[in-house]
């Protein structure tokens, strides 16, 4: 599916560095951007290639391309007004005592 102009100003192809680690220290993976190209609200970062699965107690790094595609200003915005929504999904608050009733 075609993404629509308004939404997205620009895309480029960067080369990136992955990082994963599936241990009982931490379970993470992080991509970075070759020539740390900045990333602003509303851009879109994806990766190509297969699917990677490391197995328990491994960590892996690797190369791959990404691609950018920079938001618009539409985008920007409705990225800013939203994002603060969906932070408050996140909390869930009690007022209850704890006790049993």
């Amino acid at each position: 599916m075609k993404t629509p102009r308004i939404l997205f100003t620009e895309q480029f192809d960067v080369p990136c560095t992955i990082e994963i680690q599936n241990t009982f220290e931490s379970l993470h993976a992080h991509v970075v951007l070759d020539g740390d190209p900045p990333i602003h609200p509303g851009d879109k970062v994806e990766v190509h290639g297969e699917p990677i699965a490391v197995p328990y107690g491994e960590s892996l790094t690797l190369e791959r391309m990404a691609t950018v595609r920079r938001a618009g200003p539409l985008g920007r915005w409705w990225t800013k007004v939203t994002g603060d929504l969906e932070v408050f999904e996140m909390f869930e608050v009690s007022f209850t005592s704890g006790r049993p009733v």
